[in-house]
């Protein structure tokens, strides 16, 4: 009998740890038990060129829920996201949460520490537009395919944030991706509306070839299957305490729109502008751009957007509005590049 008593114990405590096990989250090879705060570091193994790391917290909540992956630091200048996410690792209690949020803190070290607008510097390439990326890539697509691979695969809902980048201005905004091709468009834009921004841009996702070219890290999660958002506040890569502020107070109503907090939802305004796409004007030649107003505004079909010189002064192009619209986000110039989109004109709609 002592025997058959002890057998059975050894299975029961055995049984323990296991279920614990079945509720632990497993990531880039890391696993977390519930109930736990860590952080850890993705390595981005070297190729042609350097190695690097993507830092990740992990808040794994003690009950059962979805996971939320948020990515800041995709373009390293854009500072708010960033410290917005540090500010997030520290308040999140796992003791109080259903799920698991996936917080990458930096999307983009080598951008980040090299002070650098857009790109990475190491092979001058926009990390926003290399998804899936390449294992075995350049450095900005060895970082993007661990993203995709690691963060966006295992995430139940993404978000992509964004702060303003250098010599840009942006109104604030929340990108919604929607059409045949998106995923519960619906709960998407409920968590958009959570933020309180002022403006929410439906982007539908009507193609293969819109979510192929130029492959973002929002596009990416569209196609993946994720309800995803792109969140965007701040310019010309600021560290304002308002706008940090405000991605954090959003991510935080998003927690309780997603179910994995409790407690009321925090009120906030309806947006004042809905927009259905938006259409970009590019500079086809290099110089300096002089934009005719610099900063968000409506504008007209046939409206002077800006004019470019080259470096002896002499006018080059004229950029003009090809439809009526506002301009949400572009440059401020001066420097410009052929090809550069100089500003993103967003297409209003009545409602979604």
């Amino acid at each position: 009998m002592m025997i058959l008593r002890s057998l059975c114990l050894a299975l029961l405590l055995a049984a323990v740890p296991a279920a614990a096990q079945d509720r632990s989250f497993a990531i880039a090879g890391q696993t977390f038990a519930p109930g736990s705060r860590d952080d850890f570091r993705i390595i981005v193994p070297e190729g042609d060129d350097g190695a690097t790391f993507i830092p990740v917290t992990i808040v794994h909540g003690a009950k059962p829920g979805p996971v939320l992956a948020v990515v800041a630091g995709v373009h390293g200048f854009e500072f708010a996201s960033i410290l917005a996410a540090e500010r997030l690792a520290e308040r999140v209690d796992p003791a109080q949460l259903k799920g698991t949020l996936v917080l990458v803190r930096v999307a983009n070290i080598p951008g980040f520490e090299g002070r650098s607008p857009n790109v990475n510097p190491v092979d001058r390439k926009n990390l926003n537009r290399v998804f899936p990326g390449k294992a075995d890539g350049t450095q900005t697509e060895r970082i993007a395919d661990l993203i995709a691979r690691e963060v966006v695969a295992r995430s139940d809902f993404l978000m992509d944030v964004h702060s303003g980048d250098g010599a840009e201005f942006l109104d604030a905004f929340i990108g919604v991706y929607g059409g045949p091709l998106a995923t519960d468009f619906p709960l998407a834009l409920k968590v958009a509306r959570g933020f309180g921004f002022p403006n929410i841009v439906r982007y539908s996702m009507d193609t293969q070839q819109q979510i192929d070219s130029g492959r973002s890290l929002n596009r990416q999660g569209v196609a993946m299957g994720k309800p995803t958002i792109l969140v965007e506040i701040g310019q010309n890569g600021s560290r304002e305490e308002a706008h940090v502020a405000a991605i954090v107070a959003g991510v935080d109503n998003a927690l309780h729109l997603l179910g994995m907090t409790e407690g009321r939802v925090r009120d906030v305004p309806a947006p004042a502008r809905l927009f259905e796409g938006t259409v970009g004007v590019a500079a086809s030649q290099a110089g300096l751009f002089h934009p005719a107003k610099p900063g968000p505004r409506q504008l007209a079909k046939g409206e002077l957007i800006g004019t470019i010189r080259d470096y002896t002064g002499k006018d080059v192009e004229k950029l003009y509005s090809p439809v009526d619209g506002y301009a949400l986000y572009g440059i401020t110039g001066p420097p410009v590049e052929a090809g550069d989109g100089v500003v993103m004109i967003a297409m209003p709609t009545p409602d979604f």
